[in-house]
């Protein structure tokens, strides 16, 4: 019987900008993130007006960044356990 895949817990994203400055946000889905980029990154590339970048899972915290500070972006899917508990009959 075939192993269903294993699905991350959430997604980290780095964001790197100019000046060396680095910021991790997490996301609970890859859908979310691609929204979030689609909608506010993409179109707003050039900008030096702040966008909101959303941090869930810290309350009472905000982080607004311009577009075009960003330099790169990194994506890691994180899985919370490392352990296999599904096992084959």
């Amino acid at each position: 019987m075939p192993r269903a895949p294993k699905v991350p817990n959430y997604f980290s994203v780095h964001l790197m900008m100019q000046g060396g400055h680095r910021e991790e946000v997490q996301f609970p889905t890859i859908q979310d993130f691609q929204k979030w980029y689609s909608s506010e990154i993409v179109p707003k590339s050039a900008s030096n007006d702040f966008i909101n970048v959303p941090i869930k899972h810290i309350q009472n915290e905000y982080m607004v960044v311009r577009p075009s500070s960003i330099l790169a972006i990194r994506v890691q899917a994180v899985y919370t356990s490392s352990v296999d508990r599904s096992y084959d009959e």
